[in-house]
């Protein structure tokens, strides 16, 4: 199969399953009134999800190291989950709290590192700890700007949030770096 058919396929699937997973919050708004999606939470879920799975794809489409697969995958689910959580309840408080905008620089420090590094594993590795350093920058500002004082936030749930992410972003990074490796072990190995 070449590659624009398997990749038409993948696309087939992956609209398939976006559309599935569009179906839980449908029925669940015929069910319960604290479910309230609009057309337009619809339209973004839909676009988010859809090419959330396409940048994966294509991202991974020349390699076949499984190590560099996972570490893209696990690096597109960190920032995808930190901005479906910052967008759907708030990070900082509710998701209506302005400082929560400052965690969408995290998400632009990967997408430019990922351009810049030309999706190579060792820029993605460095990109993905920039990430973490965005991150950590992020916490000790709210912190020390007093941000655990407002409505539905405290010092525990501020650190244990962007803790998590820290150690998602970090978690990629290493797995970028464990790539370079292999990649570097095959060049060896090919030049014996």
């Amino acid at each position: 199969m070449t590659k624009d058919a398997n990749l038409k396929k993948y696309s087939v699937y992956l609209a398939a399953g976006t559309g599935a997973f569009l179906l839980i919050p449908l029925i669940a708004m015929q069910f319960s009134a604290e479910v309230v999606w609009t057309l337009s939470d619809f339209i973004f879920a839909g676009i988010f999800i859809f090419g959330t799975g396409m940048a994966y794809k294509l991202i991974t489409l020349k390699s076949e190291k499984t190590i560099f697969r996972v570490a893209v995958g696990s690096a597109l689910f960190s920032g995808f989950a930190l901005i479906w959580i910052n967008g759907a309840v708030g990070i900082i408080g509710s998701e209506n709290n302005e400082f929560n905008i400052l965690y969408y620089l995290v998400i632009m420090i990967g997408i430019v590192g990922a351009f810049l590094s030309r999706f190579k594993a060792k820029g993605l590795a460095r990109t993905m700890f920039a990430m973490v350093l965005g991150q950590t920058a992020i916490m000790v500002a709210a912190l020390f700007t007093g941000m655990a004082n407002v409505t539905h936030s405290s010092v525990f749930e501020i650190i244990g949030v962007n803790a998590l992410f820290i150690t998602l972003f970090a978690v990629s990074g290493l797995l970028f770096n464990f790539s370079v490796e292999d990649e570097i072990k095959d060049q060896e190995e090919s030049r014996s």
